[in-house]
């Protein structure tokens, strides 16, 4: 392993930004200061670039084993690379679903192969995530795993899911919820409202999302858990999120760059990239969130990195699939709708997209310290650049994003000293 030497770069750190030299060593930063030298080490020269501790995305969809076809752990690990993530926790609804410790252990060791970021397996809360009985945590978690999942198809009965918050709080893991009542989705694709009713398409409520939300909140206060909610979407959501916390609720939370970048308006086109799940909202929800990622309601920023096929997009908006491939996209949009435009700083935005993925579920890294795992992040801030989903290098193209301007170009990504991407 080379060692590699940072100089002249902006160096991003919890209590501010500061221009400073960086040694990685071994795996490790090594050393942090002005003028290191260091004999046979790669340079690389950021002056004029900033350095983040490389991103952690907790919530991908890498679709392996049984969906290669939309996108496989390799070309998941390419993406992720390039979109400056040095560490990615994929979701279990795969096929066979991740419910057991071999599959965990697949996923791991497919990781691994590919060699690029450090994929980490999210085991389901139930077997086959069928809501009737609870997975094996305790084995998963010995083959990998790093938390527990029903997402996509949430766990509908309540004593289930108490009876699986109880049981990963005994091996350390924590229940990250998708928070949807099926009932009341009832066949929605979109936010429910003006434009759904303009469009002729079937509104999803925001009390479909709040109802289970509240129950997660209720559940993890009357049970003293931890409980984490996926990809919030709601003005209301924020609203019940921020109350919990002010009493103290152990609960965390995420949610997506399409939920503080985009409205509803945007289903008036029909074009099916812009079909999600929860739906993209309104005005005002979409303020909310901002205010919830400002004030820390909301702990982390994720992409729900859903990639389809072409054949599941290219269709009638009902028959297509939910998602958006967002991986590569999620530093430069988010740079773009927070920083620039004055929601967060740079520290708050290293803070939300990998200090507190890697605090919530318990990972090394997220932080440039000297003796911490030397995952690193170098993006050029001032780079304008034009969204092209043609270009992504993930199989999934699906994104509504194209064409949209955005700053903040990644420049390199390095994964355990190693140099894994150069922009």
């Amino acid at each position: 392993m080379t060692d590699i030497l940072i100089k002249n770069g902006a160096a991003v750190f919890a209590d501010g930004v500061r221009e400073c030299d960086i040694l990685l060593q071994g795996g490790k930063i090594a050393k942090i200061g002005k003028n290191i030298r260091a004999a046979g080490a790669e340079v690389i020269d950021a002056a004029g670039l900033h350095v983040f501790p490389g991103l952690i995305d907790m919530h991908v969809h890498l679709r392996e084993p049984g969906f290669e076809y939309k996108e496989d752990i390799a070309s998941g690990s390419a993406a992720a690379v390039k979109g400056g993530f040095t560490q990615i926790c994929c979701m279990p609804n795969t096929s066979p679903v991740c419910d057991n410790a071999a599959v965990a252990g697949y996923i791991a060791a497919r990781g691994r192969e590919a060699g690029l970021c450090k994929v980490h397996p999210i085991g389901s809360i139930t077997k086959g995530e069928e809501g009737a009985q609870l997975s094996e945590m305790g084995k998963m978690k010995e083959a990998g795993i790093v938390a527990v999942s029903d997402d996509g198809r949430p766990v509908s009965d309540a004593r289930m899911m108490r009876l699986g918050m109880e049981y990963a709080s005994d091996f350390g893991l924590v229940c990250l919820s998708h928070c949807e009542d099926k009932s009341l989705v009832d066949g929605g694709v979109v936010n429910e409202g003006y434009n759904s009713t303009l469009a002729g398409l079937k509104g999803i409520p925001r009390a479909a999302e709040e109802v289970m939300l509240a129950r997660e909140i209720i559940l993890a206060e009357t049970l003293g858990k931890r409980v984490h909610i996926c990809h919030v979407s709601t003005k209301g959501g924020v609203q019940l999120l921020r109350e919990a916390k002010a009493r103290g609720v152990a609960v965390t939370a995420e949610t997506c760059p399409h939920y503080f970048t985009l409205t509803d308006d945007i289903i008036l086109s029909f074009d099916a990239n812009t079909k999600v799940n929860p739906p993209v909202r309104e005005a005002a929800d979409v303020e909310a969130i901002k205010e919830g990622l400002r004030d820390g309601t909301l702990d982390c920023i994720v992409t729900d990195h859903a990639p389809h096929h072409r054949d599941e997009k290219e269709v009638e908006y009902n028959l297509a699939a939910f998602g958006i491939s967002g991986i590569e996209t999620s530093f430069a949009l988010s740079y773009t709708a927070l920083v620039r435009g004055g929601v967060l700083s740079l520290p708050q935005l290293a803070e939300r997209m990998s200090a507190a993925p890697a605090r919530i579920l318990g990972l090394e890294g997220g932080e440039l310290r000297e003796g911490a795992v030397a995952d690193v992040m170098i993006a050029d801030l001032g780079k304008k650049w034009v969204i092209d989903g043609k270009q992504f290098v993930s199989k999934g193209k699906n994104t509504p994003f194209t064409g949209t301007e955005v700053y903040g170009a990644v420049r390199y990504t390095v994964v355990d000293g190693e140099i894994k991407y150069r922009g």
